[in-house]
């Protein structure tokens, strides 16, 4: 009979003890897989989303509006003749108004200057509704009291009419009348070029009240 002996168990023939753990592993590891997957799909497709955008023009795009207009937006301006009254001049006044007119500039502040209709030696209109400046007229006869304004020293005298206002000198040898469309808003502004070229051509005179010495 043969005898029975007994052989070592090799770590081979022993059962695997870490094999119960291996499910666990491989869970946490296609876990980690999956949240790393679904952390950067997002990614790529921003980056490829800008870099599509970088390449290829948006047709989506609106195109950019066109500028509204404003109060300051110049419209349609008028470049017909405007009417004005050229009565006859002695010579001293014609001679001054003459030497006043070619002297005025071809704006004033922005209004450009137009034709009149009758007496360019003495009469003048720039921009549209027309502010318009009239040469030799008739002086006002203003009191001591009345309220009178200086600007580049030439005094004026206001009168106010429906749709304009009115600025006469009073201290000059000839006078001379700018009218104001109320519409340009302060009159006074709008008088101190016309102010300049009257003192550099028409000279000084006349009766003018206290108001406009002090």
């Amino acid at each position: 009979m043969d005898k029975i002996t007994d052989s070592p168990v090799t770590d081979s023939a022993q059962p695997d003890e870490a094999a119960p753990d291996r499910p666990a592993a491989d869970r946490t590891t296609r876990g980690a897989a999956l949240i790393a997957t679904l952390v950067a799909l997002p990614v790529t497709l921003l980056v490829g989303g800008l870099a599509f955008a970088q390449l290829s023009p948006d047709e989506r795009a609106e195109p950019a509006a066109a500028p509204s207009a404003t109060a300051t937006t110049a419209g349609p301006q008028s470049t017909a003749p405007v009417e004005m009254a050229a009565p006859a001049l002695a010579e001293r006044p014609a001679t001054v108004c003459r030497a006043l007119l070619s002297q005025l500039p071809p704006t004033v502040n922005d209004l450009p200057q137009r034709p009149v209709t009758a007496g360019p030696e003495q009469n003048a209109a720039y921009g549209d509704p027309a502010l318009t400046v009239a040469c030799g007229g008739t002086e006002p006869a203003v009191g001591e009291t009345e309220d009178v304004w200086t600007v580049n020293r030439v005094c004026w005298y206001a009168t106010e009419q429906a749709d304009a206002t009115v600025l006469t000198t009073l201290d000059r040898e000839t006078a001379v009348t700018v009218r104001v469309p109320r519409s340009y808003g302060q009159a006074l502004q709008w008088v101190a070029p016309v102010s300049d070229t009257i003192v550099a051509s028409v000279p000084s005179g006349g009766d003018a009240p206290s108001g406009c010495r002090n």
